[in-house]
């Protein structure tokens, strides 16, 4: 679908204003209880739910354009144009108490993002990214971002169970995170993927790693990395896509470094 410039404008804006208003309940909500049972130990809350039938129903009214979401699903990823929305980033977090929890939304034109917003309603941080344009933090123009160095950086990496399977085992995880201690004394695991990609895009990350697979986890960070001039890849180097099963973001340098440290541990699958 053809968009130019003041298109992609225009729709950051509308979002924009959605995720303000969507903001309001997320914090009168802070420490929700478990409302529904997901996979593992994973679970939503009625904040969850509500926020996104609130966020749906205003990108449709407002904006002509479907949603994909993490509760209820909707328009196919790769449709043409598709909004993807997370409604809470980091939901232990917030259930939790935690200000580290966000709401994510990305748009996404035939499996690209081309704009990411991500709202971290606590700490008043709302970052918004056009792909080719620039990155904004709280509205102010943001200055792309250097080369950096590995060892001078704090690194964004996932949780995770040791003993976990999947495609990331957890032992790969671990061997990943020992292998980092020794390049970089400055790991953090914030517990929301959304937050460690735009920090990695505004700079106060030089880096991040997710061992995620969910395509709202990424596609707003995505954008805003980019939007930045970060490198986004798999953890392979391959690159990313909408059916990416993880995702490494960092600034020019410092992403060089940790895709050598990651081809150092090896392949996942030999965990």
């Amino acid at each position: 679908m053809a968009l130019d410039e003041s298109d992609l404008e225009a729709l950051v804006a509308r979002a924009a204003a959605i995720l303000d208003a969507a903001a309001k309940p997320f914090v009168a909500g802070h420490r929700a209880d478990s409302a529904v049972q997901k996979k593992g130990n994973d679970f939503a809350t009625e904040v969850d739910l509500a926020i996104e039938r609130q966020v749906v129903e205003a990108l449709n009214a407002e904006t002509g354009i479907e949603v994909h979401g993490e509760e209820f699903g909707g328009a196919d990823v790769d449709s043409p144009l598709v909004w993807v929305l997370d409604p809470i980033d980091g939901t232990f977090n917030y259930a939790a108490g935690s200000p580290m929890a966000a709401i994510l939304l990305g748009l996404v034109r035939d499996g690209e993002p081309v704009a990411g917003l991500t709202w971290v309603p606590f700490t008043g941080e709302r970052f918004t990214g056009i792909v080719g344009q620039t990155l904004r933090s709280n509205g102010v123009e943001q200055p792309q971002l250097a080369p950096g160095k590995l060892a001078e950086s704090i690194v964004g990496v996932s949780t995770f169970n040791v003993d976990s399977r999947g495609t990331v085992p957890g032992r790969y995880r671990l061997a990943v995170i020992e292998n980092l201690s020794r390049k970089c004394s400055r790991m953090r695991m914030h517990g929301a993927t959304g937050i460690d990609l735009a920090y990695t895009a505004s700079g106060i990350l030089g880096g991040a790693m997710s061992f995620g697979a969910h395509v709202w986890d990424h596609a707003a960070g995505v954008a805003l990395v980019r939007a930045a001039g970060g490198i986004v890849t798999n953890l392979d180097g391959s690159a990313w896509t909408t059916k990416s099963r993880s995702a490494l973001v960092a600034a020019p340098g410092v992403h060089d470094e940790l895709l050598e440290l990651l081809n150092a541990v090896g392949d996942p699958g030999d965990y």
